[in-house]
């Protein structure tokens, strides 16, 4: 049986986010001993585990719910689960291009700086050009 803290340490997980995942059902509720605390196996450290990789790929809780479910049920097809991966990356990728045009964009405003006085700043002034956000949205777009 594992506490808490020690799931928490061998999976890089903060205590308060495993209450959290047992709280919106990602997690199972943990045993309890007499005392009250909560008690874990090893099947709950791999749970948290497959949790933890997934949110470090990105996945949001209502995927990884669904990723869970298909782990749960072994018989399923893998396509679901593939899908679900597909979306995910498709996601990554769009963010990926929103923020090349954001470096694109730095990079030109820094680049504009001469290093004037504040009167004569390109940074402040491609700031306060809030038309130029909007050049920016439509290459997001």
């Amino acid at each position: 049986m594992l506490s808490i803290g020690t799931l928490s340490r061998r999976t890089g997980t903060k205590v308060q986010t495993i209450r959290y995942y047992e709280e919106i059902g990602l997690m199972n509720e943990a045993r309890r001993t007499a005392g009250g605390q909560r008690r874990y196996v090893e099947k709950d450290l791999h749970r948290l585990a497959f949790i933890r990789h997934s949110r470090q790929l990105g996945f949001s809780l209502d995927s990884i719910r669904e990723l869970l479910d298909l782990s749960d049920n072994p018989s399923q097809s893998c396509a679901e689960a593939d899908s679900i991966a597909r979306r995910q990356l498709r996601q990554v990728e769009q963010r990926i291009k929103r923020l090349q045009a954001l470096k694109k964009e730095l990079k030109r405003m820094v680049a504009d700086c001469q290093g004037d006085s504040v009167v004569e700043c390109k940074v402040l002034e491609v700031l306060r050009d809030h038309s130029a956000c909007l050049t920016v949205r439509r290459q997001l777009g």
